[in-house]
């Protein structure tokens, strides 16, 4: 066969390929509605280059600078083998081809001349005979050669893929190790692990933000402003002054001036005097943490940069058009538009955490893409920008439309400040512009892989950002996994917007959800229906923000109108959270860890191998369906069928909130008397909706320790709640303080609790045992210490159960009670005073002879609660001691003979 008679071949081979193509992407693209051409498979090439930087980056952050040399020197050696290897397979792959080349040519040549000698005449036919055997032999050489051509090319490619990885990871283990050194140069480092005090001046590089309320036992830690700066400037007392910059972060109490410190811009200088201390964790972005002394108003040594400024402005008027929102408006707009989250309250984000929202409380790539989206119109329409979106209107150009969208890219870099996690946002916001605009995802996967290689490089902490992760997973997963799965569901007549709706959802929850178990230990039942619930209502909360953030500083008015618009999408989205949040099952426990997320990345890709197969089940479906919403309602019949808690009948509960104390007096249907609400609210809430309590007319509250306290937020969530009754010493003041807010935010009354009153609610009745008025002895005691001021309480529950709740009194307080005219008498449950601590009287406990001791403590805590000489005085004394640091919650039903306590451990 010639090489004319070779070339049509090809291309006939190669053209059905391509009117197959066109065929089926026609197809698909009439069931889409959208008339496109199927997509190329994907070009994975840069993927491994990027992983390789970002794996090197993160293993090399931690390690000291020769070892850093050490490993990029290990990957950059076999890098140029592989890469020089890779040239000498190209070079032979050319010689080689040119011969095959040459030998073509001349072969067709000769069977030319054959052909026409045997076309002389007769005499000539064995002349051609013996020619095309010739021929023949000379086309297996060919072959042979080029095979051999092709095989060369291709360990070429191979070699040259393998030294291009290995020398992207000695690029990121360089810059790595580069970055690391830099945090670890200067005096600040060894000064931190001398904890020494320094006079310093630092640049702020951050927004002050603010730590959660935490309970460390039976007090809160103060809450305290975060802030990340540099160190510019370093003096210890006895030292010389050194320039540095050097990342810190600033821990500061600001008591009466915390709206001066949370009004600091990044890019100001502070003049100020600390204490320095090593930083949590090894391989971090920080040098040192730096406490700082007794903050009064901050002593500013030099202004915010002008751009600060002008960002700070549009902040601040964003948050002065929200001040007349309602509560969930005013503190989630802020945070939907510019990622400014100071104002959300607790409560709320653990909502949003239990739901899988967070994501919309942090700057995206979503709030790009929303206002990238307004420019160039729907998907599909880049190619046509100026007949789309906003760019008509404006007569814009494509190149003008492009100018546009990067001035619109840098003013959302600058307003919600240009740290990582904002240019990782703006990078991935718009690769997924591109992914909505072109429609063109094939090209999509190169450009997320080239945008991890830049953000990497330019910034090697990113290797190590559960966020960074994150991110990448979720965009990756919208470009790759979605598409099919929304062509899936299509193909099963679900509606176009709706399928590619539940598709991104379905597919940023399975690359997301093992992650998030590594933080968490947890699996979030409800994540996809309310991120379906919400995605409605974000475009338009972000369009009208952004709109009320542009005009705030010129027409205040105007702003304000807008803000007011846009509370209803985020009223919406406040709903869902706490809607989704309070349903019983929102989150399952999850084993955490690496070992966990890769149990349930498994358990993944094997249902989503199964789901073709289950599809054309749709009574499994149907049934697994059933099953999950189930698991997220959690029927109390149905729960207590299948965990026998709480046992039918129960009239008292001890819940398990870790360190602190809970319990529950049965009062009806529906119905408890809640005493003490632990620390945590979330964990109280989780008790009392597996108890099924809704009403709750009274909440007695021992005393004021936060450990008692700081839960009361759960008790009142979502329930009717009729008083809260407290101790009459107000200590701790703070905790107080707190108790009073919190009630006064739920418009619940509150009253104090005196010695013999008498209480009754349905069939549960208690008289208050303590503490007793009276000069001297331990009564007068009781009013100057808080453990000894806690409301002792006898109660008779159903069935006449007896009951001693001791609160957290100590033996001087116990001893007093057992003196008084009302004695607690023998009981069935005794409530262990202080979580089972050493400091008991023994008198009380052979006084009250209890059947069930009850111990309320938290695992592996830090005091050794429960004491191993309560619980032996306590079982000598007869009693059966149940805690639930090793057996969970507690209930207990019956009475007398019929006494019997269930736990669910």
């Amino acid at each position: 066969m010639s090489s004319r008679e070779a070339r049509p071949d090809c291309r006939d081979d190669s053209r059905p390929d391509f009117q197959d193509v066109d065929r089926d992407s026609t197809g698909s693209a009439a069931a889409a509605g959208e008339g496109s051409r199927r997509e190329a498979p994907t070009d994975l090439r840069l993927v491994p280059p990027a992983l390789a930087i970002w794996a090197a980056a993160a293993a090399t952050l931690g390690l000291s600078g020769r070892w850093a040399v050490v490993v990029a020197v290990a990957c950059s050696l076999p890098a140029l083998v592989l890469l020089a290897a890779a040239g000498r397979a190209t070079r032979r792959g050319r010689v080689i081809g040119g011969a095959w080349a040459g030998s073509t040519g001349g072969d067709s040549r000769e069977g030319r001349l054959s052909g026409e000698s045997g076309e002389s005449g007769a005499g000539g036919t064995d002349a051609g005979l013996r020619a095309g055997s010739v021929d023949r032999g000379s086309r297996a050489g060919r072959a042979d050669r080029g095979v051999r051509a092709e095989s060369a090319v291709g360990r070429a490619r191979v070699l040259a893929a393998g030294g291009a990885v290995l020398l992207c990871a000695a690029a990121g283990a360089a810059v790595a190790g580069l970055h690391g050194a830099d945090v670890r140069r200067g005096p600040v480092p060894a000064l931190a692990r001398e904890y020494a005090r320094i006079d310093a001046e630092v640049r702020v590089t951050s927004d002050p933000r603010t730590t959660r309320p935490a309970v460390r036992g039976n007090h809160s830690a103060p809450v305290l402003l975060l802030i990340d700066a540099e160190v510019m400037e370093v003096r210890t007392p006895d030292g010389p002054t050194t320039r540095v910059r050097t990342p810190v972060l600033l821990m500061v109490a600001a008591g009466d001036h915390r709206a001066d410190w949370q009004q600091l811009l990044p890019s100001t200088r502070l003049r100020l005097a600390g204490r320095l201390s090593p930083p949590a964790h090894d391989g971090e972005r920080l040098a040192a943490v730096l406490r700082v002394d007794d903050a009064g108003e901050p002593r500013i040594t030099g202004p915010p940069t002008g751009i600060q400024r002008a960002a700070g402005d549009l902040r601040a008027g964003l948050r002065e058009a929200t001040d007349g929102l309602d509560a969930d408006a005013r503190a989630l707009l802020p945070g939907l538009v510019v990622g400014d989250t100071s104002r959300i309250p607790p409560e709320l984000h653990d909502a949003f955490k239990a739901t899988d929202l967070t994501h919309l409380l942090s700057v995206s790539g979503a709030n790009l893409s929303i206002l990238l989206f307004l420019l160039v119109g729907p998907p599909g329409s880049a190619s046509s920008a100026e007949r789309r979106g906003l760019a008509p209107l404006l007569g814009l150009s494509l190149r003008g439309t492009a100018v546009i969208g990067g001035v619109l890219t840098l003013a959302f870099i600058v307003v919600c400040r240009p740290e990582p996690s904002v240019l990782r946002a703006a990078a991935c916001g718009l690769i997924t512009l591109l992914a909505i605009g072109t429609g063109r995802r094939r090209s999509l996967i190169p450009a997320l892989a080239a945008a991890v290689v830049l953000l990497v490089l330019y910034d090697p902490w990113l290797a190590r950002s559960y966020g960074f992760l994150l991110s990448v997973l979720a965009t990756g997963a919208l470009l790759t996994l979605a598409p099919r799965w929304s062509a899936a569901l299509r193909a099963r007549r679900v509606p176009g917007r709706l399928a590619e709706i539940l598709a991104a959802a379905a597919a940023a929850q399975a690359v997301c959800a093992p992650v998030v178990v590594v933080l968490a230990s947890r699996v979030s039942l409800v994540a996809v229906p309310c991120n379906l619930l919400a995605e409605f209502a974000v475009a338009p909360a972000t369009v009208l923000g952004f709109a009320a953030l542009a005009v705030a500083p010129v027409a205040p008015a105007v702003a304000e109108v807008l803000a007011w618009v846009a509370s209803w999408p985020v009223g919406w989205i406040a709903t869902v959270a706490r809607t989704g949040a309070g349903l019983p099952g929102a989150e399952a426990q999850w084993p955490g860890g690496w070992s966990g997320a890769a149990l349930l990345a498994g358990l993944t890709v094997l249902a989503v191998l199964l789901a073709p197969r289950l599809a054309r089940h749709p009574w499994i479906c149907g049934a697994a369906g059933l099953l999950l919403v189930l698991a997220v309602l959690r029927p109390v019949p149905l729960t207590r069928i299948m965990t026998g808690w709480p046992p039918p009948g129960w009239s008292f509960a001890l819940c398990d909130v870790g360190q602190g104390d809970a319990m529950v007096l049965a009062a009806g249907e529906g119905t408890g008397v809640v005493v003490d609400a632990g620390p945590d609210p979330g964990a109280v809430d989780r008790c009392l909706r597996d108890l099924a309590v809704t009403r709750v007319p009274l909440v007695v509250l021992t005393h004021f320790h936060a450990d008692h306290v700081r839960g009361l937020p759960g008790v009142l969530r979502g329930r009717a709640v009729g008083a809260i009754q407290t101790t009459s010493l107000e200590e701790p003041p703070e905790q107080a303080a707190f108790v009073r807010r919190t009630a006064a935010a739920a418009r619940v009354p509150t009253v104090r609790a005196e010695a013999g009153e008498r209480r009754r609610s349905g069939p549960v009745e208690w008289r208050v045992l303590w503490p007793r008025p009276g000069p001297g002895g331990a009564g007068e005691a009781a009013v100057r210490e808080a453990n000894d001021s806690s409301v002792t309480l006898r109660v008779r529950a159903a069935g006449g159960l007896t009951l001693l709740l001791l609160g957290d009194l100590e033996p001087p307080a116990q001893r007093e009670l057992l003196r008084g005219p009302e004695a607690p008498g023998p009981v069935d449950v005794l409530k262990v005073a202080h979580h089972g601590s050493a400091f008991q009287d023994p008198g009380l406990l052979h006084s009250v002879r209890p059947r069930l001791a009850l111990i309320s403590c938290g695992a592996d805590n830090p005091y050794g609660h429960p004491s191993p000489r309560t619980v032996a005085a306590l079982g000598a004394a007869g009693a059966r001691v149940l805690r639930t640091d090793t057996d969970g919650p507690i209930a207990v039903a019956g009475a007398g003979k019929e006494l019997r306590a269930v736990s669910r451990s």
